[in-house]
C-alpha cells in the first residue's frame, strides 16, 4: 500500500512539474536576494488575497443567479437597508486593505534602506552602454555589449542569432560583487534616462542625468544574472544589457585586487610621461637660446 501511494505520489508531482514549470515562467521571479524574497513574498501574499475574494463573491453571484432566477419564480425581496451588513462590507474591507498596506509599507521601507553597506558602486548609464566605478576601490570600466551579439545583430551579418549563446544579454565587463555582501548602488545618466535592472535582484532604479538614485542588494548565491535597460533610451535602448557576476569573497578579492593592479600599470606611464614633460620643455628652450 505504501508503495503504491509512493508510486501515485512521484506520478503526481511528475505530471505537476511542467505545470509549475510554466507557472514560474509567467509569474514573479523569486530571485537570489532578501529583497527579492521578500517582494516576491508580498506578491503572493496579495495575489492570494485577491483570488479568495474573487472565489467568495463569484460564488454568491453564481449562487443568487441560480438559484433566485426568474424561472424558479422567485419573488424579489422588499426592504430598504441593512445596518449590520452595511457595517461588515465597510469594515471587512478596510481590515483587507491594512492587512495588505502592514506587510508592503515594511517591504517598501525596507528597500529604501542602504544603511551598513559593505561595498559602493556607482553606475552611469551612457547611449549605450554602462560605466561602474567601485568607490573605494579606485576600479572604473566601461561595460557594453559583446562583440559576438553585436556583430549578429547587424542586418546581412550572416549569423544566425540562435546560435549565440546570451544574444543581447551579455558584456565585454561585467559588474563583480562579492556574495553575501550588501552592496549599495548609486544611479544616474549622462545623457537621457536610463533604468538599471536586474530581476533576479528584483531591484529597479531609472538612472535620470544630474539626480542620483539608489537601491542595494544582498546577493546569496554565486553565479552570473542578466538584466537590461529598462528605460525607452533611443536608438540603441534593445543592446545595453546588464550583467552581475557575483564570486565568492576570496574570489572576488582576487578579482579586485587584479583590477587595481591593472589600473596602476595603466597609470605608470601616463605619470613619467607627465614627470619628463617639463624637462623636456626646458632642454628645447635652452637649444633655442644657444642657437640664437
Amino acid at each position: 500500500m505504501v508503495k503504491r501511494s509512493s508510486v501515485a505520489g512521484l506520478a503526481l508531482l511528475l505530471g505537476a512539474s511542467p505545470a509549475m514549470a510554466a507557472w514560474s515562467d509567467i509569474n514573479l521571479r523569486v530571485g537570489v536576494t532578501e529583497l527579492s524574497r521578500e517582494i516576491y513574498g508580498l506578491h503572493m501574499l496579495i495575489l492570494w488575497i485577491c483570488v479568495a475574494i474573487a472565489v467568495a463573491v463569484f460564488s454568491v453571484m453564481i449562487y443568487s443567479i441560480a438559484t433566485f432566477r426568474r424561472s424558479k419564480g422567485a419573488v424579489p425581496a422588499d426592504f430598504d437597508h441593512s445596518t449590520k451588513v452595511e457595517i461588515l462590507w465597510t469594515v471587512i474591507p478596510a481590515l483587507i486593505l491594512v492587512g495588505m498596506a502592514v506587510p508592503a509599507a515594511r517591504t517598501l521601507v525596507k528597500i529604501e534602506d542602504t544603511r551598513g553597506s559593505e561595498l559602493t558602486v556607482k553606475v552611469t548609464g551612457y547611449q549605450w552602454k554602462w560605466q561602474y566605478e567601485y568607490v573605494d576601490q579606485g576600479v572604473s570600466f566601461f561595460s557594453t555589449i559583446d562583440r559576438t551579439s553585436d556583430a549578429a545583430r547587424q542586418l546581412d551579418s550572416g549569423i544566425d542569432p540562435r546560435s549565440v549563446e546570451n544574444y543581447l544579454l551579455e558584456v565585454d565587463n561585467p559588474l563583480v560583487v562579492p556574495q553575501g555582501r550588501k552592496v549599495r548602488v548609486l544611479i544616474t545618466a549622462a545623457d537621457v534616462i536610463h533604468a538599471w535592472w536586474v530581476p533576479d535582484f528584483g531591484m529597479k532604479k531609472d538612472a535620470i542625468p544630474g539626480f542620483i538614485n539608489e537601491l542595494w542588494f544582498r546577493a546569496d548565491e554565486v553565479g552570473t544574472f542578466r538584466g537590461q535597460c529598462a528605460e525607452l533610451c533611443g536608438r540603441d535602448h534593445g543592446f545595453m544589457p546588464i550583467v552581475v557576476v557575483v564570486k565568492p569573497q576570496a574570489e572576488y578579492d582576487a578579482w579586485l585586487a587584479g583590477q587595481q593592479a591593472a589600473r596602476q600599470a595603466a597609470a605608470t606611464p601616463a605619470t613619467r610621461t607627465a614627470e619628463t614633460a617639463p624637462t623636456a620643455g626646458r632642454t628645447e628652450a635652452v637649444l633655442v637660446a644657444n642657437a640664437e
